[in-house]
């Protein structure tokens, strides 16, 4: 199944994982990635702990779990390559159409997918 396709149709939790340049790991609870027509991924952050993080140190593990019964999902290696801020297609990609105070800046945070493992064994 294309990795689009299964995120489309599985529900599930997400968790992105970051370091800083130290090294000094964060895990946060995440959306489905957006997939994006020139083959990326991204996520909508919040200038928050993740956000730094990904300045830093461009790499970041997506872990997905499905719902129900058994240990099912994906883990996803991302490089980070370009972020936008407050963009139009940022705004058009929310999921959830809840207000945000004008001062907050938000991020497109696009990654390039290094590699997909499933989530149990490989």
């Amino acid at each position: 199944m294309i990795l689009k396709d299964y995120f489309t149709v599985t529900d599930g939790v997400g968790i992105l994982s970051t370091a800083d340049q130290k090294g000094v790991v964060d895990a946060a609870l995440y959306s489905k990635p957006h997939f994006m027509e020139d083959g990326t991924l991204a996520f909508i952050m919040r200038d928050r702990l993740t956000h730094s993080n990904i300045e830093s140190n461009p790499h970041a593990t997506y872990l997905f779990i499905e719902d129900g019964p058994g240990k099912s999902g994906k883990r996803l290696y991302l490089t980070k390559n370009r972020q936008e801020k407050n963009s139009e297609l940022l705004f058009s990609l929310r999921r959830r159409k809840q207000s945000v105070e004008e001062s907050e800046d938000l991020f497109l945070v696009y990654f390039t997918l290094d590699r997909e493992r499933p989530l149990v064994g490989d």
